[in-house]
């Protein structure tokens, strides 16, 4: 049988904002928002903070979650998780939930797991959501994605693709960064090398469209908001508070 585990990376190192995963948010640590929203997915095995800070450790130890130490070698918060689950007996699969993302969605957790059991040869997965009418499609911090008719991912860009050449309505697809592997293939992973359009896009995702992979992309109505610098911290409360209000 399948098993899921959440994995959260969680390191303390960052440029923009050192300390990030512990400062507060409503009255909570960053990661503790995580956490709790990820323990709350159905069709997981274990939510595991994955980190190579002991301050990070001992937070995430006192709010209950389960810990794993890494080294601080890791280069990303994927290489994170890969050494974690090289440790794992009897998982079968792995979601990486980005740390910085205090509203993340419970369903879309449950949502991948789900697809991830039904579907065992699916080696990897991820999310994206359609483009609001105030969005521009062509801005490069956002990533965007097109699909086949599988709803396998066919590339990922920072440029708008595709471009419609005759003003067609066409509905652009936001790429959302969570993603689920199979055990076997996220230790594969972060075996093969960056390649050329990996490198260019600065996309860690197109080495496994590099390398032949299939991608499945599940496709959402949610929006999380990531917190990457402090002046994120203001928005991402008030967004905790609008959705706490209108349960």
């Amino acid at each position: 049988m399948s098993k899921v585990t959440v994995l959260i990376p969680a390191r303390w190192g960052s440029t923009r904002f050192p300390g990030k995963p512990l400062h507060l948010i409503a009255g909570k640590p960053l990661l503790q928002h995580v956490w709790e929203r990820s323990m709350r997915a159905k069709g997981i095995h274990s939510v595991i903070v994955a980190t190579d800070d002991m301050r990070i450790a001992e937070c995430a130890f006192g709010f209950g979650a389960e810990v794993a130490l890494t080294s601080p070698k890791c280069v990303s918060g994927t290489d994170r998780c890969a050494e974690v689950a090289k440790r794992l007996q009897g998982v079968s699969h792995l979601i990486n939930v980005q740390g910085d993302e205090p509203l993340i969605d419970p369903l879309l957790i449950s949502k991948l797991a789900k697809s991830l059991s039904k579907e065992p040869s699916l080696e990897m997965i991820t999310a994206a959501t359609p483009f609001t009418s105030g969005e521009n499609p062509a801005a490069p911090d956002i990533v965007k994605v097109v699909l086949n008719r599988n709803s396998d991912a066919l590339y990922f860009s920072r440029s708008c693709i595709p471009m419609v050449r005759d003003g067609s309505p066409f509905t652009y697809l936001r790429h959302l960064g969570i993603y689920g592997y199979s055990r076997k293939f996220l230790l594969q992973f972060v075996r093969w090398k960056p390649g050329k359009l990996e490198v260019a896009e600065s996309l860690e995702q197109l080495r496994a469209l590099e390398n032949g992979a299939q991608i499945r992309v599940v496709l959402t109505k949610h929006r999380s908001v990531g917190v990457d610098t402090p002046a994120d911290v203001q928005i991402a409360e008030q967004l905790l508070f609008q959705r706490s209000t209108h349960r």
